[in-house]
């Protein structure tokens, strides 16, 4: 029996959901069962899922397989990262510095605001009628 060695990390962020599986091997990524390029047709989502990669130097000694649902395009490649600093550290705990000095260890806890009843959005009011 081969055992792989994997690492797996759950990354989120707004309403996304990333499962990430990390694995040895030659800089492949899957997400949701289709390539990188595939999915994220924006550079600038690509640049953000990669970031964590290009601070520790490991751009090309892990496969990366994600499982991500839930929000928009933006928010599902700032939930992959989370989870791809996070396995990046239980792979080698001397990547932990590096990931924490540039932010990436910490989940963004901005949410949306609920909407309230009697307005039309969350802040948005109807206008104000003194007569």
């Amino acid at each position: 029996m081969v055992t792989i060695n994997q690492f797996a990390a759950v990354g989120r962020r707004k309403t996304s959901k990333a499962r990430v599986y990390l694995r040895p091997g030659t800089g492949q990524i899957l997400i949701n069962r289709r390539s990188m390029e595939e999915y994220f047709k924006l550079e600038t989502c690509r640049q953000t899922l990669l970031s964590p990669f290009e601070i520790t130097g490991t751009q090309e000694k892990f496969d990366l397989v994600v499982n991500v649902k839930g929000g928009g395009l933006t928010g599902q490649s700032e939930a992959i990262r989370l989870g791809v600093a996070r396995a990046l550290v239980q792979s080698s705990d001397e990547h932990r510095k590096p990931l924490r000095d540039a932010g990436l260890l910490t989940r963004d806890p901005r949410m949306v605001e609920r909407k309230k009843y009697g307005q039309p959005k969350a802040r948005k009011r109807f206008q104000f009628s003194k007569r």
